[in-house]
């Protein structure tokens, strides 16, 4: 067992730093070690008390728990939507599932490519904060309404919830995806934190459920519960990353790359040629765009990381939810609780969150396979036989595939476990790997475009998830 550390995946190649004839000046500089703006000679502060850490930590949880939140509370949206059928708008209940899918993917999609298109215009702060407090009044919006007879104004009040659903989704992604570009230029411990947080939302938002479905009396006081708590998350979010650029070790590695605008053009792919290397970085920034990343040059470093992220989610979310969440107990006709009503939720999301949780908190401590082995892509395509082990469950309703193979309970809890332990394991690796492998002054960028491999390996999965169930 080996524990690597994130110093050595950096691209070394950066031909601003380098000499014509040697290596970059001072290899030992903090600047060349992933320290970002720091001073030759200055000492490396460290995280006191884990400061950073549970900021980031907190920030993942946030980023992930308002659409948690929103998702599981369908008995209320159903609640909410019961008088759409009297007024001549049956198919409202029957597909609201699939319009809140439409309507938080498109705009996840737009938005991702926005960010990554203002990350050299507009301050990573601004969007964090704006973000933030876009999703802050979108909810207040949610919560007010749990409590408004909307009976009268059903379809009204579906219009507004997924007009909420299109900021909500949006606003999260810019946020989601400039924090974890921002931890780019930490060390990796921060941006597992944060994609460990994220997983604890989920987490959450399980025990949530469950907590429901056992004490609940009234749909409204329990949706009201969880919008609340999504609400004081997001100020929660909102303190902490105020306080952030207090703390002496998030200042240290907040400071702006020298020369800030260096690598922003798509003339980083010639970056080996002689001419370039004899060239001072003033007059590299003047023959180049500050506008955008160079976009093609990030696309070719990142490739494989990027077909790992993509390849993870795009399985996972074939299989959960809408594959999992129709396996069923073997023994339901026996009529017990643990059967019909908790086996679902217990067995399947619940499980699967607290694998996922496991398995995106095992990279701060070791980092194995590396960013450049062979062994991590092939992790990843060997996950691609929980398909047909799902598929042979005790999934109902079968109308193609009758033979059920493991018929037996602990198959769908074994195969659930290893799903979200290696979902949450693999991909934290490869979003990890992405920014630490590219040039200091991209990796706020690449961070971006890694939140994008992850956004459409989603949106695959959630487009191939309905094919594979009509096959069964």
């Amino acid at each position: 067992m080996a524990i690597v550390s994130e110093d050595r995946f950096y691209h070394s190649s950066n031909s601003v730093y380098k000499t014509p004839n040697g290596p970059p000046p001072d290899e030992q500089s903090p600047l060349l070690e992933g320290q970002p703006g720091s001073h030759y000679g200055s000492p490396k502060p460290h995280d006191r008390y884990h400061g950073a850490y549970i900021i980031f930590f907190s920030m993942g949880i946030g980023s992930l728990l308002p659409w948690n939140f929103f998702v599981t509370a369908k008995e209320y949206w159903m609640y909410k939507l019961q008088n759409c059928s009297a007024q001549g708008n049956s198919d409202i209940q029957n597909y609201f599932e699939s319009y809140i899918s439409i309507a938080s993917t498109v705009p996840s999609v737009l938005c991702l490519i926005g960010n990554f298109l203002l990350v050299n215009r507009v301050s990573v702060h601004v969007r964090v904060l704006t973000s933030l407090v876009i999703l802050l009044a979108v909810f207040v919006v949610i919560t007010v309404l749990v409590k408004v007879d909307t009976s009268s104004w059903t379809f009204s009040f579906f219009i507004i919830t997924i007009l909420c659903m299109v900021v909500l989704s949006g606003t999260a992604t810019i946020f989601s995806s400039s924090i974890f570009g921002l931890t780019a230029s930490f060390p990796m411990r921060n941006s597992q934190a944060l994609l460990s947080g994220g997983a604890m939302g989920g987490t959450i938002s399980a025990v949530a459920s469950l907590v429901d479905l056992a004490i609940s009396d009234d749909v409204t006081d329990c949706a009201l519960a969880f919008f609340l708590t999504a609400d004081i998350f997001i100020v929660i979010c909102i303190v902490l990353y105020l306080i952030l650029p207090k703390l002496e070790y998030a200042r240290y590695y907040m400071k702006p790359t020298q020369p800030s605008h260096v690598f922003s053009s798509g003339s980083f792919g010639e970056e080996e040629q002689p001419s370039d290397l004899l060239k001072t970085p003033s007059q590299v920034s003047k023959t180049m765009d500050p506008s955008a990343p160079p976009l093609r040059f990030i696309l070719k470093k990142t490739a494989t990381l990027g077909f790992c992220v993509v390849y993870v989610f795009f399985i996972s979310i074939i299989i959960f939810p809408s594959l999992s969440s129709n396996i069923e107990s073997v023994n339901k006709s026996s009529g017990s609780l643990w059967t019909n009503k908790f086996f679902v939720p217990l067995t399947i999301f619940f499980l699967y969150n607290i694998a996922d949780l496991c398995g995106r908190q095992i990279p701060a401590w070791i980092q194995i396979p590396g960013p450049k082995s062979k062994l991590l892509p092939g992790l990843v395509l060997l996950r691609t036989f929980f398909v047909p082990l799902f598929i042979f469950c005790n999934y109902q309703p079968r109308l193609h595939l009758d033979k059920v193979f493991f018929n037996s309970d602990i198959y769908p809890s074994v195969f659930i476990s290893l799903l979200g332990f290696s979902n949450g394991y693999l991909s934290t690796l490869a979003l990890m790997y992405g920014p630490k492998i590219m040039p200091k002054e991209l990796a706020e960028a690449t961070g971006i475009l890694m939140s994008f491999y992850l956004c459409l390996g989603l949106a695959l999965g959630a487009a191939c998830s309905a094919f594979v169930v009509h096959l069964i």
